[in-house]
Order: C-alpha cells, then sequence, then structure tokens
C-alpha cells in the first residue's frame, strides 16, 4: 500500500508537471503561481540532491524528475510571466522579483531541515502545498478565468497531495500532516470546481476581461 501511494503521488505530480509545461509554452504563459514554483523548485532540487548522494531511493529519482520538471516552469515564468503584470514594471524588475522568488524559497527550505530535520521535509511539502492550493484559485480570479491553467493540473494536483495524506497522515498517524492535507483537499475541490464552472460560464468570464487580453484556455 505504501509503495502504490507513493507511486501514485509521483505519476499524478509528474502529470502536473508535463501539463504545466505544455501549457506555458503552448499559450505562451506559466501554469504554476510562482511562490509555489518557487518552493517547489528548493524543495525538489534539495531533497533530490540530498537523497542521491547518501541513499538512492525511489523518492529521490522521483524528486528528480520533478526538479528538472520545475526547471521548464521556470522558464516559462521568466519568458512569458512580466505580460501579467502592470507596464510599471519592467524587464529587470520582474526577472529580480523571480530569482528573488526562488532564493527566498531556497533559504526558507533550509531553514525548515535546520528547525524539524528529520521532519522538515514533510512538514514543508504540506505547507507549500496549502499554498499552492490557494494560489492556484488565486489565479483563477486574477485571471478571471481559467487563461493558462488547466483541469488535468487541478485534479492531478489533487490526487498528488492526497495519496501522501492517506499514506503519512493515516497509516503513519501524523495529525499534522493529515490536517494540513485535508484543507489541501478542500482547496483543490474548490479548485476544480470553478474550472468546471468556468466552462458552463465563457460568456460571463469573457465579459469581465478586457477586450485586448489574450483568452487563451487550455481546460483539458
Amino acid at each position: 500500500m505504501e509503495l502504490f501511494l507513493s507511486a501514485l503521488s509521483g505519476i499524478a505530480w509528474t502529470i502536473v508537471y508535463i501539463v504545466a509545461i505544455r501549457i506555458g509554452f503552448r499559450y505562451k504563459t506559466y501554469a504554476m503561481p510562482v511562490a509555489a514554483l518557487g518552493l517547489n523548485i528548493a524543495w525538489e532540487w534539495i531533497y533530490a540532491i540530498n537523497g542521491l548522494s547518501n541513499s538512492p531511493g525511489f523518492q529521490s529519482y522521483v524528486n528528480l524528475v520533478w526538479a528538472l520538471g520545475d526547471v521548464l516552469i521556470l522558464v516559462t515564468f521568466f519568458r512569458y510571466g512580466r505580460a501579467e503584470l502592470p507596464s510599471f514594471v519592467t524587464r529587470p524588475m520582474f526577472i529580480a522579483w523571480g530569482i528573488g522568488v526562488v532564493a527566498a524559497s531556497v533559504v526558507i527550505q533550509l531553514l525548515f531541515i535546520g528547525e524539524f530535520n528529520t521532519h522538515a521535509a514533510a512538514y514543508s511539502a504540506f505547507l507549500q502545498n496549502l499554498l499552492m492550493s490557494g494560489l492556484f484559485i488565486a489565479m483563477f480570479v486574477s485571471r478571471r478565468g481559467a487563461r493558462g491553467q488547466s483541469l488535468t493540473i487541478a485534479i492531478a494536483k489533487w490526487i498528488g497531495t492526497l495519496a501522501p495524506t492517506i499514506l503519512l497522515g493515516v497509516i503513519q498517524n501524523s495529525h499534522f500532516v493529515l490536517g494540513i492535507g485535508i484543507m489541501c483537499s478542500i482547496f483543490d475541490l474548490a479548485y476544480i470546481g470553478l474550472l468546471l464552472w468556468a466552462r458552463t460560464k465563457p460568456p460571463q468570464l469573457a465579459a469581465s476581461m478586457d477586450v485586448t487580453e489574450p483568452v487563451a484556455v487550455a481546460l483539458r
């Protein structure tokens, strides 16, 4: 059961990254909130390198795959993300902001490791998952619809977080993981509901958008 849940999470999150990369380059945008992306990059590279250097296992290789996927998503952010911001944000300001987010994320992960040691990986992973769940909803609101987003990402993200919630929170009896995981599921299901709702309300969403705004929508 534990191997199944670990594999399910690995597959689901890999789907998230593949679809996010495809959407990013196809629709010239980025499909993952940058704060969550920065935390993911830091977590996955730190634990991939640490795991492969010390005791390589299944999860270490999964982390490496995710880390490489994050790099491509970061490319879409730096390539297309400037268009999402007001005109007063210059290109150098935008690049400095993105680098700052990633740098701060690395520091946060290292502080978690220093403070929580063996529990750092699970605690930080679930907290940043909760942040990501909320930020996906915020992305929907800020873009006034499903532009640059995907129902596949939403469902895979939910499953990818639910599996380790069951593994660590229920089977391994971590109240912290279970509580944060339940909140992640609530936010993830709300986001899935928003994307499904967007399919039935395209005129209302289009009416709320500026006529000059691109409306590439990825709901598949």
